[in-house]
């Protein structure tokens, strides 16, 4: 695996991602064909590029879980959460698991998806707990689990355990009709543990892999989100989350390759507002 991921980031570093990102331009395919080969053999599928022309500031809602994770998190800032969601049609809301069955409840005639954490910040549950936590929360109403690695294992070279991990809690999800996405937590991760990350993730068929918590030493960048779809291919998706606080950043990291947006801006990034800041 480590000889692999080492090969991998020699071909495929993040300002050749991201260029491609840009736009369909052979030119920059061609100039990258043995990286994009390499990659392919390695284990995407394809390597998505995004068309040039961008996202439309209407269309930005689609991609936004909007957010609310905070330990202090009141009744009713979740009802408000909910109810900004709905009304602007936003993809999920993401909210902490004693949160869930509320938020059902709240958006049960919406088609907004509940979201919640296992793991979560630190990922250093054992996987039986991950498991568990998972599986309540997709009995009281969750959609979708976003789920964060062992990253201690993963920087310990313990392959095996990161992926079982993964593939115990993306098996829970899937046998109950959920989203798993997997949170790599890329600013405490090399390149090549991010690489590595990735490709377990997609090993065991999780559904997206995803930057951050937002409660780490550092968010999203559109150079983690590159590499990252370039890794994964576009039958996998990307969420981009942590410090993403306003539509022009938002739009950054679309074009690099996310899929979603976690973000507690939401609304403030649809109005093209900026947020004075931004935990998630």
């Amino acid at each position: 695996m480590e000889k692999l991921v080492a090969e991998v980031l020699s071909r495929l570093d993040p300002e050749s991602v991201w260029a491609m990102s840009q736009g369909c331009r052979a030119v920059s395919i061609e100039k990258d064909a043995d990286r994009v080969r390499y990659i392919v053999e390695c284990g995407a599928s394809r390597v998505g590029v995004h068309a040039s022309g961008g996202v439309a500031g209407g269309e930005l809602a689609r991609f936004i879980d909007h957010t609310l994770l905070k330990a202090n998190a009141t009744r009713s800032e979740i009802e408000k959460l909910c109810d900004e969601a709905a009304l602007h049609g936003f993809a999920a809301v993401c909210v902490n698991p004693v949160w869930v069955k509320e938020a059902s409840r709240r958006l049960k005639n919406s088609s907004v998806q509940v979201c919640t954490v296992a793991g979560f910040p630190l990922g250093a549950s054992v996987t039986d707990v991950k498991v568990f936590e998972a599986r309540r929360a997709i009995f009281d109403g969750a959609g979708e689990i976003d789920m964060v690695i062992n990253v201690g294992a993963l920087k310990s070279g313990e392959d095996a355990r990161v992926r079982d991990d993964i593939a115990a809690v993306a098996v829970a999800c899937h046998e109950n009709g959920a989203i798993c996405k997997v949170i790599l937590e890329t600013a405490l991760l090399t390149d090549v543990e991010k690489v590595k990350a990735c490709t377990l993730s997609k090993e065991v068929h999780a559904d997206f892999v995803k930057t951050s918590t937002g409660f780490g030493p550092g968010g999203a960048t559109p150079e983690d989100v590159a590499l990252m779809r370039g890794v994964v291919g576009p039958d996998v998706g990307v969420k981009a989350a942590g410090g993403i606080r306003d539509t022009a950043g938002t739009r950054k990291m679309i074009e690099a390759g996310a899929s979603r947006i976690g973000a507690s801006a939401g609304v403030k990034i649809i109005r093209g507002e900026s947020a004075a800041s931004d935990q998630y």
